[in-house]
């Protein structure tokens, strides 16, 4: 029985969006099993998190502009990287590091 877990901020969609998520999570694992009858046996389990239980980048979320902010992070520092690095050291000596 394949179980199909997703983690979400608490109140973000509605119940009826969460079924309709589960409903098309479970058409997408009836598609890559072949069969009508495993729909049956495929569970999907939505887990809501209160937004306190959230952090992104070392920050509690606040949704949207949280979100927001941290893409403006990560530009800039992509932007900042020198050169194409292909590997983690490379990657780590062309990235500048941050200071607080």
């Amino acid at each position: 029985m394949p179980l199909v877990r997703v983690t979400l901020v608490e109140g973000v969609f509605t119940e009826e969006q969460k079924h309709a998520m589960a409903a098309k999570l479970s058409d997408v694992m009836v598609e890559f099993e072949g069969s009508e009858a495993f729909r049956e046996v495929v569970w999907v389990l939505i887990d809501e998190l209160h937004k306190d239980g959230w952090h992104m980048g070392g920050k509690p979320f606040a949704g949207p502009p949280t979100l927001m902010g941290a893409l403006e992070r990560s530009k800039l520092a992509f932007e900042a990287i020198e050169g194409n690095p292909k590997t983690r050291e490379e990657f780590a000596a062309a990235a500048p590091v941050r200071r607080k």
